[in-house]
C-alpha cells in the first residue's frame, strides 16, 4: 500500500489574491481537499460514507503551515500528504506542495486530526482495522519538531536542485 500519496491540482482564479498567487488561506482548502482524494483513492476509504457508517471522523486539532515559494494562477501543482503519526484518537499527516515538476517547494503542512464520535461530540479510539491500515502506511520521519522539519525538507530540495545542475 502506497505510503506517500500525490495528486495534482490547478491553482483556480477565485483562490487567488491580487498577486496573483494562491490566498494563504486557499492553501488549506487545497491540502485537506486533496488528502480527502487521496485517502479514497488509495485506501478504498471514504470519509464522508464512513461518518454515515460509523458515526465517528476527523476534525482538524492544529495547523502548522509554511509558506516557500507562492503558488501561481492556473499553475499546476503537486500534493503529497502522507502520515507519519497515529495513536488511539489522534492522526498526524505532513502534505507537501510542488509545482508541476516537483523541483520547487510552494508549501509544507503538519496538521494533526482527531477522531471524534460525531453523536456525543467527545473524543473516541480508532477501531482495530483503522488502527492496522494507518500502521501500514505510517512513515517514520526524523523530525519531531515541526520547523526543523521544515529546514530539513528545504535542505533536501536544495540538494537535489544542485544535482539536477
Amino acid at each position: 500500500m502506497k505510503k506517500v500519496l500525490k495528486s495534482f491540482h490547478q491553482v483556480r482564479f477565485q483562490d487567488c489574491d491580487p498577486f496573483r498567487h494562491l490566498n494563504n488561506a486557499r492553501y488549506l482548502d487545497y491540502f485537506i481537499n486533496a488528502r480527502e482524494d487521496q485517502v479514497k483513492e488509495h485506501y478504498d476509504l471514504d470519509l464522508f460514507e464512513f461518518m454515515h457508517k460509523e458515526g465517528t471522523g476527523w476534525v482538524v486539532g492544529s495547523n502548522q503551515i509554511q509558506y516557500c515559494l507562492p503558488a501561481q494562477m492556473q499553475e499546476l501543482i503537486c500534493i503529497e500528504s502522507t502520515l507519519f503519526d497515529f495513536g488511539p484518537k489522534h492522526l498526524s499527516v505532513e502534505m507537501t506542495m510542488w509545482d508541476e515538476t516537483q523541483t520547487q517547494l510552494k508549501a509544507i503542512l503538519w496538521v494533526s486530526f482527531v477522531h471524534l464520535n460525531l453523536r456525543t461530540q467527545q473524543t473516541t479510539e480508532h477501531n482495530d482495522r483503522l488502527m492496522d491500515l494507518f500502521g501500514s502506511v505510517v512513515i517514520s520521519i526524523s523530525e519531531s519538531d515541526f520547523l526543523a522539519r521544515c529546514r530539513a525538507v528545504r535542505k533536501e530540495v536544495g540538494r537535489l536542485s544542485s544535482q539536477l545542475h
